[in-house]
């Protein structure tokens, strides 16, 4: 039997969602619940116990106690990890910490004078647009692009 429109009145009567809705499965009570087409109808049925909300699934208490320890640092060594090392890391965090890496070389070699500001600001925005992988990335091109003297640091 098709009771969507039942359910529909029914989870908007008690105010939980469609799927939380149980109806009598008794083939007594089909055509009762069939002929119900108001609110009125439907509030009838749930005294009557025909139409009742299902109770909301919760987790198993063994996955709490894991999240718990692992919470706590446990479950997460060597044995458990799969894929790279950078796989378990916040892609941001990965960036921030990179281009902090970049951004303080840059500072230093303008304030030593390997660099003037224009070249500063030049690489800083190259960094920032994200064309060097890593500092050794950026150190590259600078030596490349005769920036950067082949013996400095």
């Amino acid at each position: 039997m098709d009771y969507r429109l039942q359910r529909r009145l029914a989870a908007e009567v008690l105010g939980v969602g469609e799927s939380r809705i149980w109806i009598s499965p008794d083939p007594e009570h089909e055509e009762d619940i069939s002929q119900a087409v108001t609110r009125k109808d439907v509030i009838a049925l749930i005294k009557r116990g025909l139409i009742d909300v299902e109770p909301v699934k919760g987790n198993t208490h063994r996955w709490l106690e894991r999240r718990a320890k692992r919470r706590k640092g446990h479950r997460r060594g060597p044995g458990t990890r799969k894929g790279k090392a950078t796989a378990r890391l916040d892609p941001k965090r990965d960036w921030i910490s990179r281009i902090r890496r970049m951004r303080r070389y840059l500072k230093w070699l303008r304030d030593n004078n390997v660099i003037d500001k224009r070249t500063y600001r030049r690489l800083y925005r190259l960094s920032k647009g994200g064309m060097f992988h890593s500092l050794s990335d950026m150190k590259r091109y600078m030596r490349e692009h005769g920036i950067l003297p082949e013996g400095a640091r």
